[in-house]
């Protein structure tokens, strides 16, 4: 009878240690797609990430193409500006420095 109890004893440990070494295979398993499915998730994840940054960088860069060209206008507006404001104060030095001179004629020619 001791032998028997050994025996059941034994077979059931066999019995536990095979069900648990198939569960251990199958979570190893689980574990493994798991790992696989993280993965790609964040391969797809640094893609988009990628994406998204080139697309940002490209229209950064329009938008500073688009600051320089409008910086540009700017300047050449005001340089045209400033050599027709130039131009009228040196006709209107020009007027004043006439009109003294004609002053002074008149004067001379008054005495």
């Amino acid at each position: 009878m001791k032998k028997l109890f050994l025996n059941l004893a034994l077979v059931l440990a066999l019995v536990v240690s095979v069900t648990s070494c198939r569960e251990t295979k199958e979570g190893a398993d689980n574990a493994a797609d798991a790992v696989e499915n993280a993965a790609e998730e964040a391969g797809d994840a640094i893609e988009e990430a990628a994406e998204a940054t080139g697309d940002a960088i490209e229209e950064a860069a329009d938008e500073v193409e688009e600051a320089v060209d409008s910086m540009g206008d700017d300047m050449e507006e005001g340089a045209n500006k400033m050599k027709a404001d130039a131009e009228d104060a040196m006709n209107d030095t020009k007027d004043a420095v006439n009109d003294a001179a004609d002053k002074m004629k008149a004067e001379v020619e008054n005495h």
